[in-house]
């Protein structure tokens, strides 16, 4: 299993369109997503490959360039693998996959990293692990996946996926299922010790509510959030940041626990914290801030 991922925005660039690729490579994302899947149709699959490809041999990398592969069970994937790993990506965000998938590609990955002269395990990976009816009932057995550094989830295959003609109810929030799978996708990245990463808000015009759901995602547990546009990045990158306030109370817990070493308990501003307190204000300080 790859180290956790540190990533605050994971900003998506259609892999045909030069253009796109080098405005997400100016933006101010943590990591750039260069996607092969669903932004490219069908007739461009072999131009984007190509065009991914070269702008990982010759692009400067201002964040680490990841690569949203095809599922493995398509006719695409090995093509788009065999295209980008000699070009070193960073990681290899895995779609509409299952555990044994995320495993089978770790053994295409090792084969070809040694092909290309490459450290063999050198390229992470994120799973997107909602997206099949089968996936939905593994996101609690990613534990020692080899390579993987995050799960994320999809509304939107998810619910292709259930035969579903919508997945939000009349107030614009998610159905029930969709909920869940959104829960299960946290849950199951704590059980793996891998980053949970919150799916993307589709209308990127929408910045106020791109705002709400970011900063929702990060009080429940989510620590980075998909972008589909480079408007989306610094609300998301703000959003996952602590606030001033939240770093000063955070270093207020840590040092008040350090002058009492033992202690299971302590006072603080009139409140009792225990050992979850301590744990959470360690992880605020832990963010990526600014």
């Amino acid at each position: 299993m790859a180290d956790p991922l540190i990533a605050r925005s994971l900003l998506f660039a259609p892999g045909d369109s030069e253009r796109k690729l080098a405005k997400a490579g100016a933006s101010e994302a943590d990591l750039v997503l260069l996607d092969l899947e669903d932004a490219v149709a069908p007739a461009n699959k072999a131009t984007a490959r190509a065009l991914v490809a070269e702008h990982l041999r010759s692009a400067p990398r201002a964040q680490p360039q990841w690569v949203r592969i095809n599922p493995l069970d398509t006719d695409h994937a090995l093509a788009d693998l065999a295209a980008v790993v000699p070009g070193c990506p960073d990681g290899i965000m895995l779609p509409k996959a299952t555990r044994a998938e995320a495993e089978r590609l770790d053994h295409y990955l090792s084969a070809l990293e040694a092909a290309a002269g490459h450290k063999v395990g050198a390229i992470r990976v994120i799973v997107v692990a909602t997206e099949t009816a089968p996936a939905l009932f593994g996101l609690g057995d990613y534990a020692g996946c080899p390579r993987l550094a995050a799960l994320t989830w999809g509304a939107e295959d998810s619910a292709t996926a259930l035969g579903a003609t919508d997945n939000r109810d009349e107030t614009g929030e998610y159905d029930f299922p969709y909920q869940l799978f959104r829960a299960l996708c946290l849950a199951g990245s704590a059980a793996a010790n891998v980053t949970p990463i919150e799916t993307i808000h589709g209308d990127f015009r929408d910045l106020d509510g791109l705002a709400k759901v970011a900063a929702k995602a990060r009080r429940a547990g989510f620590r980075g959030m998909m972008a589909i546009h480079p408007d989306q990045v610094p609300v998301i990158n703000r959003a996952f940041s602590p606030s001033d306030a939240e770093i000063a109370r955070a270093q207020a817990i840590v040092a008040a626990f350090a002058a009492n070493p033992g202690a299971g308990t302590i006072g603080l501003d009139g409140a009792m914290l225990d050992m979850p307190h301590l744990k959470r204000a360690q992880a605020v300080l832990a963010m990526p801030q600014g």
